[in-house]
């Protein structure tokens, strides 16, 4: 079953298109990477899917339900959440006020509650916290609550950035680039937490990201975008082999020297 659906997918920016025609199926509890040189057009594609951009053509359907048209908040309350290529945290909040930041289309209470602060909106403010901490210990963090965002490690906001993304109780998480700027061993533990949250929470996840050494060792499938357009897409291996793929990311004439001389080059 396929938990998101884009058809005929196209975004143009003037007399730009970023996105081209793009079909891409993700089904559900699977880990996909979508890859491709900078300027593909892989995060106007997750700009789309979380209505930040609306599409020009084509349709993006969530879960049964179509996405086109619909407002940011709403999508997140659908299901779906993200982080960001840079992360953007609320650096002068603490780590618990940035999750409580992404629990908030899911609280209850009205403004009017709050200021008078009723015995619900105490209830669920206490709820609410209790649950923000139940992630940071979730995500590794445990202790750090409150810690202002901007005075953790790198590390630590990166994982910081996905515990807020899970307070919105999403089934489908967007990962932009999770372990950039990481060194091997901080990529290669984020890479079994991006499995613990498919294994653990039965997420499906969606990412870009450069570092093939990720790519292929997490992925279930793979989408690769070239000027807008899906070139090619198949399981890690056939990624690998793919002569286009290759061409893309090491230009034609190297593509054409490593055929010649008749060596496997991976992606």
């Amino acid at each position: 079953m396929n938990i998101l659906t884009a058809k005929n997918v196209t975004k143009r920016f003037g007399g730009l298109v970023a996105v081209s025609g793009l079909n891409i199926d993700l089904a559900q509890g699977s880990i996909v990477s979508i890859i491709g040189p900078n300027g593909a057009g892989k995060t106007t594609f997750f700009n789309c899917v979380t209505g930040f951009y609306k599409v020009d053509e084509g349709e993006i359907i969530f879960d049964g339900n179509l996405l086109n048209h619909k407002s940011t908040d709403l999508i997140t309350r659908m299901g779906i959440s993200r982080t960001y290529q840079n992360i953007r945290l609320f650096a002068n909040m603490t780590a618990i006020e940035n999750i409580l930041v992404g629990e908030h289309p899911h609280l209850k209470t009205f403004w009017a509650e709050a200021i008078f602060r009723t015995p619900r909106f105490l209830k669920e403010e206490k709820d609410a916290e209790a649950e923000a901490r139940r992630l940071l210990r979730y995500v590794g963090l445990a202790g750090l609550g409150d810690s202002l965002a901007r005075n953790l490690p790198y590390g630590a906001q990166r994982r910081l950035e996905i515990a807020r993304a899970l307070a919105s109780r999403p089934k489908l998480l967007l990962l932009d680039e999770p372990t950039a700027g990481m060194n091997p061993n901080e990529s290669a533990e984020m890479m079994r937490f991006i499995k613990n949250l498919r294994d653990d929470l039965g997420i499906t996840i969606l990412l870009i990201e450069h570092d093939m050494r990720v790519v292929m060792g997490i992925s279930e499938h793979i989408h690769v975008l070239d000027f807008g357009q899906k070139i090619a897409e198949g399981t890690p291996k056939e990624i690998q082999r793919n002569p286009r793929v290759i061409e893309a990311y090491l230009g034609r004439g190297a593509a054409s020297g490593l055929e010649a001389e008749g060596v496997s080059a991976t992606v």
